[in-house]
């Protein structure tokens, strides 16, 4: 940005006190840091897992966990004791059809359907 193009904030920017910093600045930071003592390593892991970081977690893991259990899992069908089998459903009347229809498949084994063309 030029001064040329917003005068007025570098006239603000000017008129601000700037900071001094101790010419031993960094010198007394790496002295704090030397002198701090050695995190050990329970207390390092009990800084890592902290709630901020444990709940999301823990709600990634659980629908990873519902979805992988979801996608493996066929949805359980009801199976009730009340349902008659098919064949108790047919209407008495249809049991010649069905006689007939058993009939008709077991003469049907030698079908030219069943068998391969030749060319």
């Amino acid at each position: 940005m030029k001064p040329e193009e917003d005068q007025e904030l570098w006239d603000l920017l000017g008129r601000v006190p700037g900071r001094d910093v101790s010419p031993f600045f960094a010198r007394n930071v790496l002295r704090q840091i030397r002198e701090a003592p050695e995190a050990s390593p329970f207390e390092r892991v009990r800084r890592w897992i902290s709630l901020r970081r444990l709940i999301p977690a823990t709600a990634l893991a659980v629908a990873a966990m519902m979805s992988i259990i979801a996608i493996h899992h066929p949805v359980l069908q009801r199976s009730s004791q009340n349902d008659p089998d098919v064949v108790a459903k047919i209407d008495p009347q249809d049991f010649e059809v069905v006689a007939d229809l058993d009939d008709l498949l077991a003469s049907d084994e030698g079908s030219l359907w069943d068998e391969k063309p030749t060319l």
